[in-house]
């Protein structure tokens, strides 16, 4: 069943600049589609309007239908709806997506509470089960922390807790290991794989690097400047690509046939 249906997307500037240009894909339950490209190639504005999240001054047109809601056109009620429930996103840096002001704990309080009504005794330790979900040491600890006082890969794993506590049937994940080390990085690509085939969801994972996405995808559409260049599995792109564009991101992938490690297709 079809759980993201994509067609004719097009965003552009309120100057009337093209930035994503007549894009179509679609992301069925529980499958994997990566979307890889170099910077400015359209992937993240992709999945902002996937969301209906596209900055002030650009608007999109063509048809984002998400589990049945027309996305391109809804009104905000609409799209809250949406979001957590249906659909949620990781960011590349969890910096700019948890309140620097908020403990950790009351941030993943407040969808949880919205979701199960939980309150509290009951909603902490629904906390602590998220928080603990997602592999961190000391929930308890992490809970009642700020995102300034624990390391760059912990508030990821707080991020990724965050978009998983509505139960979503899709996670947007833009670029969420870039901004962490290669080690860091490794664990929590090997987080997101298990945790998504646990649930049995969909991804739409975004990144620049052919690697990753072989890490944790099934099927890619490789993008260029706004524009879809080549899809297919993420096999055949590694094996045999068609375009120029995918032959030099297969090129410059690093650690490929370790992230591959040579498997078929799934």
């Amino acid at each position: 069943m079809t759980l993201l249906d994509v067609r004719g997307l097009t965003v552009r500037t309120g100057d009337g600049r093209t930035l994503v240009d007549d894009l179509s894909f679609s992301v069925a339950s529980g499958e994997r589609l990566g979307l890889i490209g170099e910077s400015g190639s359209g992937k993240s504005l992709t999945t902002l309007a996937v969301l209906g999240l596209l900055p002030d001054g650009m608007s999109a047109t063509g048809s984002v239908e998400l589990a049945g809601t027309q996305i391109v056109g809804a009104r905000e009620k609409q799209l809250t709806a949406v979001r957590g429930r249906d659909a949620a996103v990781v960011f590349q840096e969890p910096l700019t997506a948890l309140d620097p002001l908020m403990r950790v704990g009351r941030q993943v309080a407040e969808p949880l509470g919205r979701r199960t009504g939980l309150k509290g005794a009951a909603l902490r330790e629904a906390v602590g089960e998220a928080l603990a979900q997602v592999r961190l040491p000391e929930p308890e600890r992490i809970a009642r922390a700020y995102p300034h006082e624990i390391s760059g890969g912990q508030r990821q794993r707080v991020a990724l807790a965050l978009a998983l506590a509505c139960a979503p049937r899709l996670l947007i994940a833009d670029e969420p290991t870039t901004a962490l080390d290669v080690s860091v990085q490794a664990e929590m690509l090997d987080l997101i794989d298990a945790l998504v085939r646990e649930r049995e969801m969909a991804v739409l994972f975004v990144s620049h690097d052919l690697a990753v996405v072989a890490r944790v995808t099934d099927r890619a559409l490789v993008l260029k400047d706004g524009r879809a260049v080549e899809e297919g599995t993420v096999h055949d792109l590694v094996r045999a690509p068609r375009a120029p564009y995918t032959r030099d991101l297969v090129a410059s992938a690093r650690t490929l046939e370790s992230a591959l490690d040579l498997r078929s297709p799934r």
